[in-house]
C-alpha cells in the first residue's frame, strides 16, 4: 500500500467523486467493456440487416425469383449471429462487472484502512458492510450498463436511416413521436435517482441496528429485549416499502407510457408505409422491413431499463466513494535513531471531534525505558491521548515527538515496527491463532510468538486447544481474560521502543495481570511503555502517574506522591475500597518525576489536591 507523504497535496480530480471513481472502474475494465460494446454493437447490426435480407426474401419468393435459397440462408446466419452475440455479451458483461466491482471494493477498503481509525469509527459497521458490498456491487455495473446503453442506439439509430431509405415519409412518421419518447426516458431517469438514493440510504440504516443487534446479542437475550429490538431493527421497514413503491410507480408509468407510445408509433410507420405500398413506392418485402425497423426504432425506449440502472449505480457510486475518498494519514520519509530509548513528548497537543475538545493544550514528556500509567476519570481524554501518541490518528495542533523526531515525518514501516498497541477488545486476523500473532510489520518467527505468549501468560491456553496454534480463532473458545492475553502476546511479539496498553489488563484477574507484568519488565524488548490505568494497582507499579482532567494534565508525578492528594484518591474512589493496603504503599523503585513540560520537579501545574 502507497501512503502519501505529508505536506503533499491531492491532485484536484473527480478520483473521490461518484462519477470519478466510476470513470475509475471502466478504465480499469475497458478492455472486456470494449468487448460488450463491440458485440452488443455487432448483435444490433445483425438485427438492422436482418429486416432488410427478409425483406428481400419475401420479394424474391413472391416474385419467383432463381437464387432465392441464398437469402433464407443469410437469414438464418444472422438469427444464429445475433443469439451467439448476444450470448457472449451476457459473458463478457459478468466478467466485466465482477472486475469493476473488485476494484472498487479495493479501491473503498484502501481508502477505509488508510484512513486514520478514528475517521473510519464515524461509519457503522453495518454501513460500512451495506457500502462494500451491496453499493459497490451496483456501481460495479456502470461501465457494463454504460456500454450496453451506447450500443443499444445503434439499432434505433439505424433503423430510422433504414425508413428514410425505405421511403421518407415512414421516417417522418416515426420521428413525429420521438420527442415524447424522450420525454418519457427523462422522467424516469429523474424519478429513479431520488427514490434510488433514498431507498439505499435506509437500507444501509436497517443493516447497521442489524450488525449492532447481533454484535450485542448476549446483552439482548440478558435484557429481554429481543421483541424490542426486532422492531427497532425493523422501524425503518415502512420508508424502505415507500421508497421501493416509488421506484416502481416511476418503473411502471415509464413502461406504461412507452408500451403506449410505442405501438403507436409503429402503427403510424405501418399506415405511412401501406399508403406508400398502394402508391407502388414500395414492395410488400420492404413494408414488412419497415415495420420491423420501425420496432427497432422505438426500441430506443428499451434503453430507459440501462438509463434506471446507470442511475442506481451512480447513486452506489456516491456511498462507495465515500469510503474511497478518507482523507489517508501521510507519512514522511524519517526514520527513528537507532539507539533512540523512546522518549514520548507531546507538545502543545490539541484534539477536537465533532467540536467537543478531547485533549487541550497537552505538553508531556515521558522520559525513555520508564513505564508511565495515564489514569482519571471516564472521558478524561486517556485513550485519546493513548491514541495520538502512537499516531493513530493526529492532533489538531501541537506535534508528537519519538525520541526527538517528530512521528508526522517518520515512515510508516518505521513507525508501525517501533510503536505497538494493545487493546482492551484486541480482534485476532488470520486463518490460525499462530498467524493472527505473527501479523504484524515483520512477520514473528514460531519461537518468538510462543515466548510472547508466555509472557502474556497465554501459552499454557493456547496449547490446549485442539490444534494448539494451528486452531482458528473463530474456534477457539476464549474469555474475555483469555483473548486479551492473546492481544498483550501479539503486541509483545512486536514490541518496539513504545508500547501503548491501551486498558489492555482490564478483564486479567490480579495474580495474572501481575505476572504480566513482571513478564514485560523481564522477557519483553526494553522500551518506554504507556498505560492507560483504570486499576489503581497498574499505577501504583508504574514508574510515573500522568493525571489527566477534562483533557488537560492536572499533575505527573510518581504514584505515592499524589496519593496525598484528596482529588487524586478520588479518581479510584471506586476501587479504593477492594484494594489491598499494600497496594497504596510507596513503590520500591522511585522513577524520575517530570513535570507535564519534561522538567524536574516533583508536581506540575500548581496545587492539583485544590
Amino acid at each position: 500500500m502507497v501512503f502519501p507523504r505529508r505536506g503533499a497535496r491531492a491532485p484536484r480530480t473527480t478520483a473521490h467523486t461518484g462519477t470519478g471513481l466510476l470513470l475509475g472502474a471502466a478504465r480499469h475494465s475497458a478492455g472486456r467493456t470494449t468487448a460488450v460494446f463491440v458485440c452488443s454493437a455487432a448483435s444490433a447490426g445483425a438485427s438492422l440487416a436482418l429486416p432488410a435480407v427478409l425483406g428481400r426474401t419475401l420479394d424474391l419468393s413472391l416474385g419467383g425469383a432463381d437464387g432465392a435459397g441464398f437469402w433464407p440462408v443469410l437469414c438464418i446466419g444472422l438469427i444464429g449471429a445475433e443469439v451467439l452475440l448476444d450470448a457472449l455479451e451476457a459473458l463478457l458483461s459478468g466478467v466485466a462487472s465482477a472486475r469493476a466491482t473488485a476494484w472498487l471494493r479495493l479501491r473503498a477498503l484502501t481508502g477505509l484502512l488508510g484512513a486514520p481509525p478514528d475517521r473510519a469509527a464515524r461509519l457503522t459497521p453495518g454501513d460500512l458492510a451495506t457500502r462494500l458490498s451491496a453499493n459497490a456491487t451496483e456501481a460495479g455495473t456502470a461501465p457494463v450498463s454504460a456500454a450496453a446503453l451506447a450500443a443499444s442506439l445503434l439499432a434505433p439509430a439505424g433503423a430510422v436511416v433504414a425508413l428514410f431509405l425505405i421511403d421518407l415519409w415512414t421516417a417522418v412518421a416515426f420521428l413525429a413521436g420521438v420527442p415524447l419518447l424522450a420525454l418519457v426516458v427523462r422522467a424516469f431517469a429523474r424519478g429513479t435517482s431520488d427514490s434510488v438514493a433514498r431507498y439505499q440510504a435506509v437500507q444501509s440504516v436497517i443493516a447497521s441496528r442489524l450488525v449492532e443487534v447481533m454484535d450485542g446479542a448476549r446483552t439482548v437475550a440478558a435484557a429481554g429485549t429481543a421483541e424490542r429490538e426486532r422492531d427497532r431493527i425493523l422501524a425503518p421497514l415502512p420508508e424502505l416499502a415507500v421508497q421501493g413503491r416509488r421506484m416502481w410507480q416511476v418503473h411502471g408509468r415509464a413502461v406504461a407510457r412507452g408500451g403506449v407510445l410505442m405501438p403507436l408509433l409503429t402503427t403510424g410507420v405501418l399506415a405511412v408505409g401501406g399508403v406508400a405500398l398502394a402508391a407502388g413506392r414500395i414492395s410488400v418485402g420492404e413494408l414488412l422491413a419497415a415495420s420491423r425497423y420501425a420496432t427497432l426504432a422505438a426500441g430506443i425506449g428499451a434503453g430507459a431499463g440501462l438509463v434506471g440502472s446507470l442511475v442506481r449505480s451512480r447513486s452506489a457510486a456516491r456511498r462507495t466513494a465515500a469510503l474511497a475518498g478518507l482523507a489517508p494519514m501521510a507519512y514522511g520519509t524519517a526514520r527513528l535513531p537507532a539507539d533512540g530509548p523512546g522518549r514520548l513528548e507531546l507538545r502543545g497537543v490539541r484534539v477536537v471531534r465533532d467540536g467537543r475538545p478531547l485533549l487541550t493544550g497537552v505538553d508531556l514528556t515521558i522520559p525513555g525505558g520508564v513505564s508511565a500509567a495515564v489514569v482519571g476519570r471516564s472521558g478524561a481524554g486517556k485513550s485519546t491521548l493513548a491514541a495520538v501518541a502512537g499516531r493513530l490518528t493526529d492532533p489538531d495542533a501541537g506535534r508528537v515527538l519519538l525520541d526527538g523526531v517528530p512521528l508526522e515525518s517518520v515512515a510508516y514501516g518505521p513507525l508501525r515496527r517501533e510503536v505497538g498497541y494493545a487493546f482492551e477488545r484486541p480482534v485476532l486476523f488470520g486463518d490460525t491463532i499462530g498467524e493472527a500473532l505473527a501479523a504484524g510489520p515483520d512477520r514473528a518467527s514460531p519461537g518468538r510468538i510462543r515466548s510472547a505468549a508466555r509472557a502474556a501468560s497465554a501459552d499454557a491456553f493456547v496449547r490446549l486447544l485442539p490444534r494448539g496454534y494451528d486452531t482458528p480463532p473463530g474456534e477457539a473458545p476464549l474469555s474475555g481474560g483469555e483473548l486479551q492475553r492473546l492481544g498483550l502476546a501479539r503486541a509483545f511479539a512486536h514490541a518496539g521502543r513504545l508500547l501503548i496498553l491501551d486498558d489492555a489488563t482490564s478483564s486479567l484477574d490480579t495474580v495474572t495481570e501481575r505476572q504480566v507484568e513482571r513478564a514485560l519488565a523481564r522477557d519483553v524488548r526494553a522500551g518506554t511503555r504507556l498505560v492507560i490505568a483504570h486499576r489503581l494497582s497498574s499505577a501504583v507499579r508504574a514508574d510515573l502517574v500522568v493525571w489527566l482532567e477534562e483533557g488537560r494534565v492536572r499533575a505527573v508525578g510518581t504514584h505515592a506522591e499524589l496519593w496525598r492528594l484528596p482529588a487524586y484518591r478520588a479518581v479510584f474512589a471506586a476501587r479504593e475500597a477492594e484494594t489491598p493496603a499494600s497496594e497504596t504503599a510507596t513503590p520500591t523503585a522511585e522513577a524520575a518525576a517530570p513535570t507535564a513540560a519534561g522538567l524536574p520537579g516533583r508536581l506540575a501545574h500548581g496545587e492539583p489536591g485544590r
